[in-house]
Protein backbone atom coordinates (compact mmCIF):
# COMPACT_ATOMS: atom_id res chain seq x y z
CA UNK A 1 0.00 0.00 0.00
CA UNK A 2 2.66 2.20 -0.12
CA UNK A 3 2.07 3.20 -3.88
CA UNK A 4 1.19 1.42 -7.00
CA UNK A 5 2.39 -1.38 -8.44
CA UNK A 6 5.45 -0.11 -10.97
CA UNK A 7 4.70 -1.46 -14.88
CA UNK A 8 8.17 -3.30 -16.45
CA UNK A 9 9.94 -0.91 -18.14
CA UNK A 10 8.64 2.14 -16.49
CA UNK A 11 11.11 4.69 -14.33
CA UNK A 12 10.22 4.67 -10.72
CA UNK A 13 10.40 8.70 -11.26
CA UNK A 14 7.48 8.45 -12.86
CA UNK A 15 5.28 7.48 -10.12
CA UNK A 16 7.34 8.78 -7.03
CA UNK A 17 7.64 12.72 -9.21
CA UNK A 18 5.50 12.67 -12.46
CA UNK A 19 2.11 10.90 -10.57
CA UNK A 20 1.70 13.49 -7.97
CA UNK A 21 2.64 16.41 -9.41
CA UNK A 22 0.02 15.76 -12.40
CA UNK A 23 -2.49 14.49 -9.77
CA UNK A 24 -1.93 17.79 -8.01
CA UNK A 25 -1.77 20.11 -11.24
CA UNK A 26 -5.02 18.32 -11.89
CA UNK A 27 -6.46 19.71 -8.85
CA UNK A 28 -5.67 23.18 -8.99
CA UNK A 29 -6.76 23.12 -12.61
CA UNK A 30 -10.04 22.24 -11.05
CA UNK A 31 -9.66 24.90 -8.57
CA UNK A 32 -9.19 27.13 -10.93
CA UNK A 33 -12.60 26.24 -12.69
CA UNK A 34 -14.29 26.91 -9.49
CA UNK A 35 -12.65 30.47 -8.21
CA UNK A 36 -13.82 31.72 -12.24
CA UNK A 37 -17.47 30.43 -11.55
CA UNK A 38 -17.42 32.47 -8.58
CA UNK A 39 -16.11 35.27 -10.19
CA UNK A 40 -12.65 35.67 -9.25
CA UNK A 41 -9.60 35.64 -11.10
CA UNK A 42 -7.29 32.46 -10.39
CA UNK A 43 -4.18 34.06 -10.64
CA UNK A 44 -4.81 36.78 -8.24
CA UNK A 45 -5.96 34.01 -6.04
CA UNK A 46 -3.26 31.77 -6.18
CA UNK A 47 -0.69 34.89 -5.73
CA UNK A 48 -2.58 35.86 -2.46
CA UNK A 49 -2.81 32.07 -1.25
CA UNK A 50 1.19 31.97 -1.84
CA UNK A 51 1.60 35.21 -0.54
CA UNK A 52 -0.85 34.69 2.78
CA UNK A 53 1.59 31.62 3.72
CA UNK A 54 5.15 32.61 2.26
CA UNK A 55 5.02 36.44 1.92
CA UNK A 56 6.03 37.59 5.12
CA UNK A 57 7.64 36.02 8.56
CA UNK A 58 4.39 35.40 10.65
CA UNK A 59 2.62 33.67 7.49
CA UNK A 60 6.05 31.45 7.13
CA UNK A 61 5.86 30.43 10.57
CA UNK A 62 2.30 29.57 10.55
CA UNK A 63 2.00 27.46 7.47
CA UNK A 64 5.17 25.85 9.26
CA UNK A 65 3.05 24.80 12.34
CA UNK A 66 0.39 23.83 10.75
CA UNK A 67 2.91 21.34 8.76
CA UNK A 68 4.42 20.12 12.09
CA UNK A 69 0.91 18.51 12.37
CA UNK A 70 0.69 17.45 9.40
CA UNK A 71 4.34 15.45 9.60
CA UNK A 72 2.94 14.11 12.11
CA UNK A 73 -0.15 12.64 11.15
CA UNK A 74 1.34 11.84 7.76
CA UNK A 75 3.78 9.52 9.36
CA UNK A 76 1.28 7.83 11.68
CA UNK A 77 -0.20 6.44 8.71
CA UNK A 78 2.42 5.73 6.44
CA UNK A 79 3.67 3.35 9.08
CA UNK A 80 0.49 1.44 9.00
CA UNK A 81 0.04 1.61 5.29
CA UNK A 82 3.29 -0.39 4.85
CA UNK A 83 1.80 -3.23 7.01
CA UNK A 84 -1.24 -3.26 5.24
CA UNK A 85 -3.05 -1.21 7.20
CA UNK A 86 -5.57 1.67 7.10
CA UNK A 87 -5.52 3.51 10.25
CA UNK A 88 -7.71 6.05 10.13
CA UNK A 89 -7.54 6.16 14.01
CA UNK A 90 -4.90 9.42 14.02
CA UNK A 91 -7.63 11.91 15.43
CA UNK A 92 -8.19 9.75 18.15
CA UNK A 93 -4.91 8.82 18.71
CA UNK A 94 -3.67 12.12 18.66
CA UNK A 95 -6.38 13.29 21.51
CA UNK A 96 -5.38 10.84 23.64
CA UNK A 97 -1.63 11.42 22.87
CA UNK A 98 -2.43 15.17 24.24
CA UNK A 99 -3.76 13.48 27.28
CA UNK A 100 -0.41 12.49 27.93
CA UNK A 101 1.65 15.44 27.37
CA UNK A 102 -1.16 17.54 29.26
CA UNK A 103 -0.63 15.15 32.53
CA UNK A 104 3.16 15.31 31.93
CA UNK A 105 2.94 19.18 31.61
CA UNK A 106 0.88 19.17 34.62
CA UNK A 107 2.57 16.78 37.48
CA UNK A 108 5.82 16.87 36.40
CA UNK A 109 6.76 20.51 36.16
CA UNK A 110 8.90 20.42 38.89
CA UNK A 111 11.78 18.09 36.86
CA UNK A 112 14.05 19.89 34.98
CA UNK A 113 13.25 20.93 31.47
CA UNK A 114 15.73 17.84 29.32
CA UNK A 115 14.15 15.29 31.64
CA UNK A 116 10.46 16.92 31.38
CA UNK A 117 10.68 17.33 27.80
CA UNK A 118 11.86 13.66 27.43
CA UNK A 119 8.85 12.59 29.26
CA UNK A 120 6.46 14.45 27.49
CA UNK A 121 7.35 12.95 24.19
CA UNK A 122 7.30 9.58 26.02
CA UNK A 123 4.01 10.39 27.42
CA UNK A 124 2.45 11.19 24.24
CA UNK A 125 4.31 8.16 22.27
CA UNK A 126 2.64 5.48 25.40
CA UNK A 127 -0.71 7.19 25.30
CA UNK A 128 -1.13 7.35 21.54
CA UNK A 129 0.63 3.44 21.15
CA UNK A 130 -1.68 2.58 23.66
CA UNK A 131 -5.17 3.62 22.49
CA UNK A 132 -3.83 2.34 18.78
CA UNK A 133 -2.79 -1.33 20.36
CA UNK A 134 -6.45 -1.90 21.05
CA UNK A 135 -7.54 -2.10 17.44
CA UNK A 136 -4.30 -3.54 16.34
CA UNK A 137 -5.34 -6.92 18.79
CA UNK A 138 -8.62 -6.96 17.89
CA UNK A 139 -6.88 -6.61 14.04
CA UNK A 140 -4.14 -9.23 14.79
CA UNK A 141 -6.20 -11.83 17.09
CA UNK A 142 -10.29 -11.26 16.14
CA UNK A 143 -9.95 -10.15 12.51
CA UNK A 144 -12.14 -7.41 13.54
CA UNK A 145 -11.45 -4.59 10.51
CA UNK A 146 -8.70 -1.76 11.41
CA UNK A 147 -10.98 0.98 9.40
CA UNK A 148 -14.19 -0.02 11.71
CA UNK A 149 -12.03 -0.53 15.42
CA UNK A 150 -10.22 2.83 14.47
CA UNK A 151 -13.27 4.79 13.75
CA UNK A 152 -14.92 3.75 16.60
CA UNK A 153 -12.36 4.94 18.77
CA UNK A 154 -12.12 8.42 17.39
CA UNK A 155 -15.55 9.14 18.98
CA UNK A 156 -14.48 7.37 22.52
CA UNK A 157 -11.35 9.06 22.79
CA UNK A 158 -13.78 12.63 22.05
CA UNK A 159 -16.03 11.03 24.39
CA UNK A 160 -13.20 10.15 26.92
CA UNK A 161 -11.35 13.30 26.34
CA UNK A 162 -14.94 15.50 27.13
CA UNK A 163 -15.65 13.65 30.50
CA UNK A 164 -12.11 14.25 31.90
CA UNK A 165 -12.26 17.79 30.88
CA UNK A 166 -15.42 18.56 32.63
CA UNK A 167 -15.11 16.45 35.55
CA UNK A 168 -11.67 15.52 36.91
CA UNK A 169 -9.02 17.60 35.08
CA UNK A 170 -11.16 21.63 34.75
CA UNK A 171 -9.72 24.31 36.74
CA UNK A 172 -11.86 25.07 39.67
CA UNK A 173 -13.89 27.47 39.72
CA UNK A 174 -14.09 28.20 35.87
CA UNK A 175 -17.06 27.13 32.99
CA UNK A 176 -14.48 26.52 30.16
CA UNK A 177 -13.18 22.83 29.86
CA UNK A 178 -9.74 23.93 30.21
CA UNK A 179 -7.02 22.55 32.51
CA UNK A 180 -5.00 25.78 34.52
CA UNK A 181 -1.91 27.42 32.26
CA UNK A 182 0.89 24.87 32.43
CA UNK A 183 4.28 26.53 34.96
CA UNK A 184 6.18 28.46 32.11
CA UNK A 185 9.16 25.95 32.62
CA UNK A 186 6.58 23.18 31.04
CA UNK A 187 6.44 25.39 27.55
CA UNK A 188 7.81 24.32 24.83
CA UNK A 189 10.43 27.17 23.27
CA UNK A 190 8.67 29.23 20.32
CA UNK A 191 10.72 29.22 17.32
CA UNK A 192 11.23 33.22 17.35
CA UNK A 193 12.48 32.92 21.00
CA UNK A 194 14.90 29.98 20.17
CA UNK A 195 15.98 32.13 17.08
CA UNK A 196 16.70 34.82 19.40
CA UNK A 197 19.05 33.04 21.30
CA UNK A 198 21.30 33.06 18.53
CA UNK A 199 20.80 36.67 17.72
CA UNK A 200 18.56 36.43 14.38
CA UNK A 201 15.06 38.28 14.69
CA UNK A 202 11.94 36.70 13.75
CA UNK A 203 8.29 37.46 13.73
CA UNK A 204 6.05 35.85 16.53
CA UNK A 205 4.28 32.84 15.61
CA UNK A 206 3.05 29.60 17.06
CA UNK A 207 5.66 28.01 15.33
CA UNK A 208 8.05 25.83 18.10
CA UNK A 209 10.34 23.51 18.09
CA UNK A 210 8.37 20.52 18.14
CA UNK A 211 9.30 21.31 14.30
CA UNK A 212 12.84 19.96 14.93
CA UNK A 213 11.11 16.78 16.80
CA UNK A 214 9.29 16.23 13.55
CA UNK A 215 12.17 16.59 10.97
CA UNK A 216 13.59 14.16 13.25
CA UNK A 217 11.05 11.88 13.38
CA UNK A 218 10.84 11.62 9.49
CA UNK A 219 14.59 10.08 9.60
CA UNK A 220 13.62 7.55 12.38
CA UNK A 221 10.60 6.02 10.54
CA UNK A 222 12.89 5.90 7.26
CA UNK A 223 15.93 4.27 9.48
CA UNK A 224 13.09 1.86 11.32
CA UNK A 225 11.14 0.91 8.20
CA UNK A 226 13.88 0.31 5.44
CA UNK A 227 16.93 0.06 7.32
CA UNK A 228 15.79 -2.50 10.39
CA UNK A 229 14.41 -6.29 10.44
CA UNK A 230 11.06 -5.04 12.11
CA UNK A 231 10.47 -2.62 9.80
CA UNK A 232 11.17 -4.97 6.98
CA UNK A 233 8.52 -7.24 8.30
CA UNK A 234 6.65 -4.35 8.29
CA UNK A 235 6.93 -4.20 4.63
CA UNK A 236 6.54 -8.15 4.17
CA UNK A 237 2.78 -8.49 5.84
CA UNK A 238 1.95 -5.41 4.10
CA UNK A 239 3.73 -6.46 0.43
CA UNK A 240 1.70 -10.11 1.12
CA UNK A 241 1.08 -11.58 4.27
CA UNK A 242 1.06 -15.46 3.38
CA UNK A 243 4.67 -14.81 2.27
CA UNK A 244 5.21 -13.37 5.24
CA UNK A 245 3.90 -16.07 6.95
CA UNK A 246 6.21 -18.59 5.17
CA UNK A 247 9.86 -16.80 5.82
CA UNK A 248 8.89 -16.96 9.74
CA UNK A 249 7.19 -13.61 10.34
CA UNK A 250 4.26 -13.35 12.83
CA UNK A 251 1.64 -11.02 11.37
CA UNK A 252 -0.05 -10.44 14.77
CA UNK A 253 3.04 -9.14 16.08
CA UNK A 254 3.77 -7.01 12.92
CA UNK A 255 0.56 -5.37 12.93
CA UNK A 256 0.60 -4.76 16.74
CA UNK A 257 3.80 -3.25 16.42
CA UNK A 258 3.24 -1.24 13.11
CA UNK A 259 -0.45 0.14 14.86
CA UNK A 260 1.70 1.22 18.36
CA UNK A 261 4.21 3.49 16.47
CA UNK A 262 1.27 4.62 14.56
CA UNK A 263 -0.63 5.85 17.33
CA UNK A 264 2.69 7.12 18.55
CA UNK A 265 3.60 9.02 16.15
CA UNK A 266 -0.27 10.75 16.12
CA UNK A 267 0.42 11.57 19.63
CA UNK A 268 3.03 13.66 19.11
CA UNK A 269 0.71 16.31 17.45
CA UNK A 270 0.07 16.69 21.30
CA UNK A 271 3.39 18.00 22.23
CA UNK A 272 3.45 20.88 19.06
CA UNK A 273 -0.48 22.10 20.13
CA UNK A 274 -0.41 20.95 24.19
CA UNK A 275 3.15 22.06 25.19
CA UNK A 276 4.06 23.99 22.32
CA UNK A 277 1.49 26.44 21.43
CA UNK A 278 -1.92 26.02 24.14
CA UNK A 279 0.15 25.61 27.40
CA UNK A 280 -3.20 23.94 28.90
CA UNK A 281 -5.40 20.80 27.93
CA UNK A 282 -8.95 21.30 26.37
CA UNK A 283 -11.15 20.03 24.26
CA UNK A 284 -10.85 19.69 19.93
CA UNK A 285 -6.78 20.95 19.87
CA UNK A 286 -6.90 17.99 17.51
CA UNK A 287 -9.02 20.06 14.70
CA UNK A 288 -8.84 17.05 11.65
CA UNK A 289 -5.34 16.98 11.51
CA UNK A 290 -5.29 13.34 11.76
CA UNK A 291 -8.27 13.04 8.72
CA UNK A 292 -6.27 15.23 6.68
CA UNK A 293 -2.56 13.45 7.53
CA UNK A 294 -4.48 10.74 5.50
CA UNK A 295 -3.97 12.80 2.37
CA UNK A 296 -0.66 13.83 3.68
CA UNK A 297 0.62 9.75 3.68
CA UNK A 298 -1.33 9.06 0.27
CA UNK A 299 0.46 11.93 -1.69
CA UNK A 300 3.61 11.79 -0.17
CA UNK A 301 3.76 7.84 -1.10
CA UNK A 302 4.05 6.76 2.26
CA UNK A 303 8.28 8.05 2.03
CA UNK A 304 9.09 10.61 4.59
CA UNK A 305 10.54 13.08 2.45
CA UNK A 306 7.59 13.10 0.28
CA UNK A 307 4.96 13.45 3.46
CA UNK A 308 7.31 16.60 4.32
CA UNK A 309 6.24 18.11 1.22
CA UNK A 310 2.96 16.99 1.69
CA UNK A 311 2.65 18.28 4.59
CA UNK A 312 3.94 21.58 3.52
CA UNK A 313 1.92 21.79 0.69
CA UNK A 314 -1.54 21.47 3.09
CA UNK A 315 0.20 23.92 5.68
CA UNK A 316 0.30 26.82 2.84
CA UNK A 317 -2.93 25.90 2.03
CA UNK A 318 -4.00 25.69 5.79
CA UNK A 319 -2.72 29.75 6.46
CA UNK A 320 -2.56 30.61 3.24
CA UNK A 321 -5.97 29.95 2.55
CA UNK A 322 -7.05 31.93 5.75
CA UNK A 323 -4.94 34.84 4.33
CA UNK A 324 -7.17 34.50 1.14
CA UNK A 325 -10.32 34.36 2.52
CA UNK A 326 -9.23 37.23 4.38
CA UNK A 327 -8.61 39.20 1.85
CA UNK A 328 -11.46 38.09 -1.28
CA UNK A 329 -15.08 38.15 0.09
CA UNK A 330 -16.22 35.92 -2.20
CA UNK A 331 -13.32 33.00 -1.56
CA UNK A 332 -14.85 32.30 1.73
CA UNK A 333 -13.39 29.61 4.44
CA UNK A 334 -15.90 27.37 2.74
CA UNK A 335 -14.00 28.22 -0.70
CA UNK A 336 -11.14 27.31 0.79
CA UNK A 337 -12.02 24.17 1.89
CA UNK A 338 -13.49 23.04 -1.95
CA UNK A 339 -9.97 23.52 -3.04
CA UNK A 340 -8.49 21.35 -0.12
CA UNK A 341 -10.42 18.84 -0.75
CA UNK A 342 -9.99 18.86 -4.21
CA UNK A 343 -6.07 18.57 -3.56
CA UNK A 344 -7.73 15.03 -1.21
CA UNK A 345 -9.53 13.86 -4.37
CA UNK A 346 -7.21 14.19 -6.57
CA UNK A 347 -4.74 12.45 -4.61
CA UNK A 348 -6.66 9.80 -2.93
CA UNK A 349 -9.70 8.15 -4.90
CA UNK A 350 -8.27 9.37 -8.26
CA UNK A 351 -4.54 9.05 -7.66
CA UNK A 352 -4.03 6.07 -10.31
CA UNK A 353 -6.55 8.44 -12.69
CA UNK A 354 -3.30 9.35 -14.60
CA UNK A 355 -1.00 6.13 -14.46
CA UNK A 356 -1.97 4.66 -17.78
CA UNK A 357 -1.03 7.83 -20.27
CA UNK A 358 2.26 8.65 -17.72
CA UNK A 359 3.59 4.49 -18.38
CA UNK A 360 2.24 4.80 -22.61
CA UNK A 361 5.29 6.69 -23.79
CA UNK A 362 7.72 4.19 -21.93
CA UNK A 363 5.62 1.17 -22.83
CA UNK A 364 5.61 2.32 -26.66
CA UNK A 365 9.64 2.71 -27.02
CA UNK A 366 9.73 -0.85 -25.01
CA UNK A 367 7.53 -2.32 -27.65
CA UNK A 368 9.24 -0.38 -30.28
CA UNK A 369 12.61 -1.70 -29.26
CA UNK A 370 11.42 -5.39 -28.67
CA UNK A 371 10.20 -5.34 -32.22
Amino acid sequence: MSGPEPTPGVPKWVYIVAMPVVNLAAAFLVSGLVVLLVGEDPLEVVKILLWGAFGFQEAIGYTLYYTTNFIFTGLAVAVAFHCGLFNIGGEGQAYIGGLGVGLACLYLDFLPFPLLLLSVIAAAALFGGAWAFIPAYLQAKRGSHIVITTIMFNFLAATLMVYLMVNVLIEPGQMSPETREFDAAAWLPFAHEALAWIGIGFARSPLNLSFLWALICCVLMWGFIWHTRWGYAVRAVGGNEAAAVYGGISPARTIILAMCISGALAGFLGVNEIMGVQHRLLLDFTAGYGFVGIAVALMGRNHPVGICLAALLFGALYQGGAELAFEVPKMTRDMVVVIQGLVILFSGALEFMFKPYLEAPFLRRRQVGAA
